[in-house]
C-alpha cells in the first residue's frame, strides 16, 4: 500500500532526522521534507503565536495544508504539548502526537507518547548563580534555551541559544537593564534532544500501528481502542480497576477483537484491590 510512495514530513524543526529513517524502513516510502510550509503559523512554544486547536487538529491541519502545497497524498506530522503530568503531581511531562494521513486510501492513523522524560522548565533569573543552576537543570548547552526580558514579552527575545559565549553577555546586558531575566527551555525539536527521543518513541509506536492489519479487511491501523477494567483480585476475586481485556477495532470495516489478560496475568495483587486494601 505504501511502498515507493512519497511521504511528506511536515516539519521545520528537523524532525525528519528521526522520522525519515524509521518510516522509510518500515513502510518502504521515500521521504521528503515540507520545508516551504511554515508550521509555526499554527502555534509556537515561545509565545509569539498561540496554538488555537488541540494537538490532533493542529497536526491534521499541518498534513492537509502541506499536502495541498506539495501535491502529495501521503504525509506525517507531529505536535507536542508540555505541562504538568495528568497523574503525577508537580511532574512536567511531554505529550507527543504523531499523525499519518494517506489521502489516497482514506486513512488517518496516529500514536501518542506521554513521557516524564523532559527538561521543560522556565524561570525568572536574578543573578549568575541562579542562571548556572537553571542551566544545569535544563541540560544546557546540549539543549537550547530562550532568553526574554519578561515572561510574556516576546519583543527582542532570543531563541535557540546553545552557546555560553552568546548567552552570558546577553544575560548580563538584560540583567543590568531590567534587574532580572526570564529564561525558558527551547522545546523545538532541533534544539531539544530529549524531546526528539520522545518523538522517536511515538513514531515507533505509530509505525507498529500502521503495520498492524485488520484480520478481516487488511486495513492498516488495527489497534487497541478500549481497555476494559475488571481483572479479579487474587485473594477475594473482586473485580479491580486493572485491565481485564483490550478491545481492538478497525476504523474501516468496524471489525473488533478482544484480548483477555493482555498483561499475561489472570489475577491482580490484593494490594490493588479496593476490598482487600481499601
Amino acid at each position: 500500500m505504501f511502498s515507493n510512495r512519497t511521504l511528506l514530513i511536515v516539519t521545520k524543526h528537523r524532525k525528519e532526522q528521526v522520522l525519515a529513517p524509521l518510516f522509510e524502513k518500515a513502510l518502504g516510502v521515500k521521504c521528503i521534507v515540507a520545508d516551504k510550509y511554515d508550521t509555526d503559523a499554527l502555534g509556537t512554544f515561545s509565545g509569539e503565536t498561540e496554538r488555537k486547536d488541540d494537538a490532533y487538529t493542529t497536526a491534521r491541519k499541518k498534513c492537509h495544508e502541506a499536502m495541498d502545497l506539495y501535491g502529495c497524498d501521503l504525509a506525517i506530522a507531529s505536535e507536542g504539548s508540555f505541562g504538568p503530568h495528568p497523574a503525577i503531581f508537580m511532574a512536567p511531562a511531554d505529550d507527543e502526537l504523531v499523525l499519518f494521513i494517506d489521502r489516497k486510501n482514506g486513512l488517518e492513523i496516529y500514536a501518542r507518547e506521554l513521557s516524564l522524560n523532559t527538561n521543560f522548565n522556565a524561570s525568572e533569573i536574578n543573578n549568575r548563580e541562579e542562571l548556572d543552576a537553571f542551566l544545569n537543570r535544563v541540560k544546557f548547552p546540549s539543549h537550547g534555551v530562550i532568553v526574554k526580558k519578561e515572561q510574556h514579552n516576546t519583543e527582542g527575545m532570543v531563541k535557540g541559544i546553545t552557546s555560553p559565549d552568546l548567552l552570558y553577555p546577553l544575560f548580563d546586558g538584560l540583567l543590568g537593564q531590567n534587574g532580572s531575566v526570564f529564561l525558558e527551555t527551547d522545546m523545538r525539536a532541533m534544539h531539544n534532544p530529549t524531546r526528539m527521543e520522545v518523538i522517536a518513541t511515538a513514531a515507533r509506536k505509530l509505525a507498529a500501528k500502521i503495520s498492524s492489519l485488520c484480520p478481516q479487511c487488511s486495513t492498516p491501523g488495527f489497534d487497541i481502542t478500549a481497555a476494559e477494567p475488571g481483572l479479579p483480585c487474587g485473594q477475594c476475586r473482586y473485580p479491580t480497576a486493572s485491565v481485564l481485556r483490550y478491545v481492538y477495532s478497525c476504523s474501516k470495516c468496524s471489525y473488533t477483537k478482544e484480548e483477555l489478560y493482555p498483561h499475561n496475568k489472570k489475577y491482580e495483587d490484593p494490594m490493588y484491590c479496593d476490598m482487600c486494601n481499601p
